[in-house]
């Protein structure tokens, strides 16, 4: 859901700034979640259970409330249900449980949630908000977004580090796109012009997301292209060592 991290238990690698960003945003909920995460651990809560409320309650914030173009609501309803996210990496973390499963279970329902929020944003510009470019920009974010988090997964998957930060990774993208809905739901409360946030986030991270895919499939396609010529030259000695010792074999032989 909300938090830059893969998986509870691992860490990200993020640039400098974003590493400081992490460290201390993190220190600061640790502390307040942390007795929150206790209390549900003595009630017999699962990490998975938090996991699994927290994605429901981010869907049902932006399915129910953006088609509508309730976005101040909807990103209310939504932001306190990603906070989850990091609660139940909380409670991983107090249990000892840093497992395969759960790390999975996380990663699939970030994507579940995002697709929620961006299909909340398809949904009202192909409805109430009548603007099929707009509708557009959404459909790209959604796509793009799974898309980006897919060539980090596979490219993992077939043994590359994929040691990229992008431009705009899942945290910008939630982070942009939700704050910019929040504000621009104002406008119902009689705020001008500040409906107009969330068409230009939608464009920043439509343009982000473009960049870090390509940032991605470039450092893939190096990564790959590193680890071939390593394994061919590993080839190259590992035959000359061979031949070297069949060599000293044939001398001994005679």
């Amino acid at each position: 859901m909300g938090q830059p991290v893969a998986s509870r238990g691992q860490t990200a690698t993020p640039t400098l700034g974003k590493a400081m960003l992490n460290k201390y945003a993190r220190a600061f909920f640790t502390r307040v979640l942390t007795p929150f995460a206790a209390f549900l651990i003595r009630r017999g809560v699962s990490p998975d259970t938090v996991t699994l409320i927290g994605t429901a309650g981010v869907v049902a914030g932006a399915l129910v409330f953006y088609p509508r173009g309730e976005f101040f609501w909807g990103t209310v309803v939504i932001t306190l249900f990603v906070f989850s996210d990091l609660v139940d990496g909380n409670m991983a973390r107090q249990l000892g449980r840093s497992s395969r499963w759960g790390a999975f279970l996380d990663s699939t329902l970030d994507r579940v949630a995002d697709g929620a929020i961006f299909g909340g944003f398809i949904l009202w510009y192909a409805g109430g908000g009548d603007d099929l470019g707009l509708c557009a920009v959404s459909i790209f974010c959604l796509a793009s977004g799974q898309v980006v988090s897919y060539t980090k997964a596979r490219g993992e998957s077939i043994g590359l580090p994929v040691a990229v930060n992008g431009l705009v990774e899942r945290a910008e993208r939630l982070v942009i796109s939700l704050v910019a809905a929040g504000l621009a739901g104002l406008h119902a409360f009689g705020v001008p012009g500040i409906q107009y946030l969330l068409p230009v986030a939608l464009w920043i991270v439509a343009v982000g997301s473009l960049v870090t895919l390509i940032q991605r499939v470039v450092t893939v396609r190096r990564e790959s292209a590193e680890a071939e010529a390593e394994a061919v030259e590993q080839d190259d000695n590992e035959g000359e060592q061979n031949n070297e010792n069949a060599s000293h074999g044939s001398e001994a032989a005679t």
